[in-house]
């Protein structure tokens, strides 16, 4: 029975306000690659990628439990990765199956079956993918965009956060159904990436105007009909000026509010009551029943480059906390990934 170095990431304590790097710090263990005794329906599994996601935010807050049951933020447990089966006490899993689901940020873990897992069965696409575009961002973004907001052709749409590992994926998902759709990011860069790679009919710098109502109506002149909600607050209360009768607002994420002691408050709920709207907030691990069926949608449409998906990937467990931390000051260029191993 071998026995490997297994480095971790731990977080040193709850976080209040943004979080940096010396709030977390690597710790250097080691495991034997066997399950322990009697350790049925589990996973002794080698991570290969981890991903970085903005709600990782809440769980190094205390009362995280609340947002996702189970949930011990210390030992930063509740992450999304990929890995490769070393050994499997479960009859659905072997011995070099690839999965992709809940594990930890280490580089071995041992994992219990009845966690969110997926075996990844296609291949032909990079495995970075099942950390995005075809893991939870992925059916974050299907589940969001076709389950609660029922888009139609023609329908004008707005995605925040659009360059991220979520907001890429609707603004395409919105011009495969025949809808016109903005996105609003936080740089230059990122708005040219929008309109020239990804689709985008407009896109907009946020941190370029001083005023988001003048904004949305420049881009928006007859109103807006579906909102991909991603950072909540101050845009948040803009679109909701400038949203259609019987609009639809899909609330996926509120980034811009994580890491403030006093969350800002939204003074313009009082249009939903005018326009009908409707939202709604969702979890994705609601809908997972729904993976086959979204992976059916969405494979051809990678395989056929009508799709596609930028991620920013940086290497090695030690560089887990900068990754992470710069997701908050919008660092990243695309889906934030860590690889771990090249095996």
């Amino acid at each position: 029975m071998a026995e490997v170095r297994n480095k971790q990431v731990v977080l040193k304590d709850y976080v209040s306000g943004f979080p940096k790097e010396s709030d977390m710090h690597i710790i250097e263990g080691t495991v034997i690659l066997k399950l322990p005794e009697a350790s049925s329906e589990v996973l002794l599994i080698k991570n290969l990628y981890l991903s970085c996601d903005p709600y990782m935010r809440i769980l190094m807050t205390q009362g995280a439990s609340s947002y996702i049951p189970g949930s011990a933020s210390h030992s930063m447990k509740i992450r999304y990765g990929v890995g490769r089966v070393l050994e499997s006490g479960h009859p659905d899993y072997k011995k070099g199956d690839l999965v992709w689901g809940i594990t930890k940020w280490e580089e071995y873990s041992l994992v219990s079956s009845d966690q969110t897992l997926f075996k990844i069965e296609h291949t032909d696409v990079p495995l970075s993918y099942y950390t995005g575009i075809l893991g939870m961002p992925g059916m974050t973004a299907y589940v969001g965009f076709f389950e609660l907001c029922s888009p139609k052709k023609g329908e004008k749409v707005f995605v925040s956060a659009a360059s991220g590992a979520v907001g890429q994926l609707v603004g395409q998902f919105a011009k495969l159904a025949g809808c016109y759709v903005v996105g609003s990011a936080g740089s230059k860069e990122k708005v040219d990436l929008l309109k020239n790679k990804l689709g985008f009919d407009e896109a907009f710098n946020y941190k370029e105007e001083s005023d988001l109502n003048a904004a949305l109506k420049r881009c928006f002149p007859e109103g807006i009909d579906i909102y991909f909600e991603n950072v909540g607050g101050k845009t948040l209360d803009a679109v909701l000026l400038n949203m259609r009768l019987h609009g639809r607002i899909s609330v996926c994420g509120m980034i811009s509010q994580y890491n403030l002691t006093q969350p800002e408050g939204v003074t313009n709920l009082a249009n939903m009551i005018f326009k009908r709207i409707r939202m709604q907030g969702f979890m994705v691990s609601d809908s997972y029943n729904l993976y086959p069926k979204f992976l059916e949608f969405l494979l051809p449409h990678i395989r056929e480059g009508k799709v596609v998906y930028v991620e920013d990937i940086a290497e090695g467990l030690e560089n887990g906390p900068a990754a992470l931390v710069g997701l908050y000051s919008g660092l990243n260029f695309g889906k934030q990934v860590l690889l771990v191993s090249r095996e």
